[in-house]
């Protein structure tokens, strides 16, 4: 589960296919569950939480997929300059670079875990400066058109990683949508690690959240996460909605519990 997350942390935006893979390839918009939708690339996990007051957009990714998210917007119907906040998953480029751009063309307020500011300051395309109207703690909401996003602190990937949770009605039933930041380890260095030296804690902690919560249906910030593919061709296929995993959510967890335990051995 660590080959689509692997696009390297420099402060440099990648347009351009990175170790055969295309970040900013387009993929069918498509709804999730309720006021849940898709809007991001084949590879990465951008949501847009509809609102009559307006829209959330999760993930701006890099700049090069902020078109490419503005024309899955709009082919859902919705207008891309309705989006009033702007939340991401965790400072890296691939998910946070198209901050400044977003903001430039919404006016949408920013948001983003306190812990992630240092980085997210320096993911800074062209020069701008990361753009940051709301510092985010844990366990704080966010809240627009009656909808209400819990920020859950999940570091280890990034200090400020953030797993997003919200409830969502579809057909009279509420249902648990989890949006996981990232417990992929890339190169990370568990063991001495002078610029991170909590990060074992970290991810044991966030280990135990993400069991902690509960999940009918489970996205990420990267598709492979929650095999998007996979479930959208079944989806168009008229099956029952394959979003809807919790099965699928416990794997993830214990898949990527496994590897940190197995890096941890390695040394």
């Amino acid at each position: 589960m660590i080959a689509w997350s692997q696009a390297r942390q420099g402060g440099a935006s990648r347009g351009n296919a990175i170790a055969g893979i295309d970040w900013n390839k387009p993929f069918p918009a498509h709804k999730v569950i309720g006021n849940v939708y898709f809007v991001g690339s084949e590879q990465l996990g951008s949501f847009l939480i509809a609102t009559p007051e307006g829209h959330i957009l999760i993930n701006s990714d890099y700049e090069e997929t902020v078109p490419v998210i503005r024309a899955a917007v709009e082919k859902l119907g919705f207008k891309f300059t309705d989006i009033k906040i702007l939340l991401g998953s965790h400072a890296h480029p691939d998910h946070m670079t198209g901050d400044a751009l977003v903001k430039e063309l919404t006016g949408a307020k920013v948001m983003a875990m306190e812990e992630d500011v240092p980085a997210l300051n320096n993911i800074r395309p062209g020069g701008k400066p990361h753009p940051m109207d709301r510092v985010l703690h844990d366990g704080e909401t966010v809240t627009l058109g009656g909808t209400t996003l819990v920020a859950r602190l999940t570091p280890g990937h990034t200090k400020g990683c953030t797993t997003w949770t919200l409830k969502t009605i579809e057909n009279g039933r509420t249902y648990d949508v989890v949006i996981v930041g990232s417990v992929s380890l890339n190169a990370a260095n568990l063991v001495n690690n002078p610029t991170y030296p909590n990060i074992q804690e970290d991810f044991i902690k966030s280990f135990k959240v993400l069991r902690s919560l509960p999940a009918d249906v489970f996205l990420g910030s990267h598709t492979g996460f929650y095999r998007m593919t996979e479930k959208y061709a079944r989806l168009e296929k008229g099956e029952p909605n394959p979003f809807i995993d919790p099965q699928g959510y416990k794997a993830l967890i214990d898949s990527s519990e496994q590897a940190f335990k197995a890096r941890l051995e390695e040394r």
